[in-house]
């Protein structure tokens, strides 16, 4: 059961595009007004408190669920018809891009990078590099909303992505796709040079070897594959992670790949090759610090010092993607 708590905006911290990080009570809080309304000082709000009350390291912070004060009575978008959160108490319309497009019966070789972490979307988008027209798409399996991603945000303003897609349960994207082939042949039609797939921040897990949001990227791989794109993988890979499951190749990628077949396996010159990887395209990343400057570069509390391969791995990606670009 949802596990709800009433308060009082007792501050405004952060306004961004889609998302509000606030205080109620003086406790940490997120609200995206795209979904529940404007917010402000001094409103009287709803908040779920669930992610803080199981004490999650990724939910440190409740989120709004409804504004008592001022998100009531408000109008969907319009002319908006299908479902983002269908049947649940977050059910709203959304115009999804399918129904003015997205029709097209092959991607032409499109290269997309699909990544099982939202980490390796940073250095991925710097591998493919500046200049070009990438779309981010992203597909549930960690959080929800887009606009939540200061990742997103910060290559959205150095210019190594130009738009967002919200796919399925995702939401508070530029666009919404109802699926991740959708949205591929909607990043065709409109003339994007690469695509970058990923979870949002976060991720859902088990540590069990299929109970993990990290097969989005089979899906990924699977519809490029068949719409005729070139999947280019992010392998996750580290020599930082103090769990074994995740220390070397993740068992994350293994999942993976026993379920999709048929992409390019980015992999960094000068990194010894994990015996699991029988064929890789190998990929010179000299100077990937210096490409990924600037941009948040943080896996599970490291950075690029801490675990550099992780990061490098990720960007050999974006190298390999590149090589199809149009």
């Amino acid at each position: 059961m949802l596990s709800l708590r009433r308060g009082s905006v007792t501050a405004v911290t952060e306004r961004h595009d889609g998302v509000v990080r606030l205080e109620v009570d003086g406790r940490p809080c997120v609200a995206y007004p795209g979904v529940t309304g404007p917010v402000a000082l001094g409103d009287e709000v709803l908040v779920n408190v669930q992610a803080v009350e199981l004490g999650l390291g990724s939910g440190g912070f409740d989120i709004l669920y409804a504004n008592l004060t001022r998100g009531l009575d408000l109008d969907g978008d319009p002319g908006a018809h299908v479902m983002k959160l269908p049947y649940t108490p977050l059910q709203h319309a959304v115009r999804h891009a399918e129904e003015d497009g997205a029709a097209l019966e092959s991607l032409n070789g499109l290269p997309v990078v699909c990544c099982s972490l939202h980490s390796q979307v940073a250095p991925a988008c710097a591998g493919l590099g500046g200049g070009k027209r990438v779309a981010y798409v992203q597909v549930p399996g960690g959080a929800l909303p887009v606009s939540f991603s200061d990742t997103v945000r910060a290559l959205r303003e150095r210019g190594f992505v130009e738009v967002s897609v919200a796919v399925g349960a995702c939401v508070a994207g530029d666009v919404a796709c109802v699926s991740t082939a959708a949205a591929l042949v909607w990043a065709a039609e409109q003339g994007f040079n690469a695509v970058v797939c990923s979870i949002g921040p976060g991720i859902v897990g088990t540590a069990s070897p299929w109970g993990h949001g990290g097969l989005a990227g089979a899906e990924a791989v699977l519809a490029a594959r068949a719409l005729g794109g070139k999947p280019v993988l992010a392998v996750r890979y580290s020599e930082g992670d103090p769990r074994e499951r995740h220390r070397g190749l993740s068992h994350h990628t293994r999942a993976v790949l026993a379920l999709a077949e048929g992409a390019e396996i980015a992999w960094p010159e000068g990194l010894a090759v994990p015996e699991e990887l029988e064929r890789v395209t190998r990929v010179d990343v000299t100077g990937w610090e210096e490409g990924c400057a600037g941009l948040p570069l943080s896996h599970m509390g490291r950075g690029p010092d801490e675990d550099p391969w992780f990061f490098a791995v990720a960007y050999a990606a974006g190298r390999v993607a590149s090589g199809f670009l149009r």
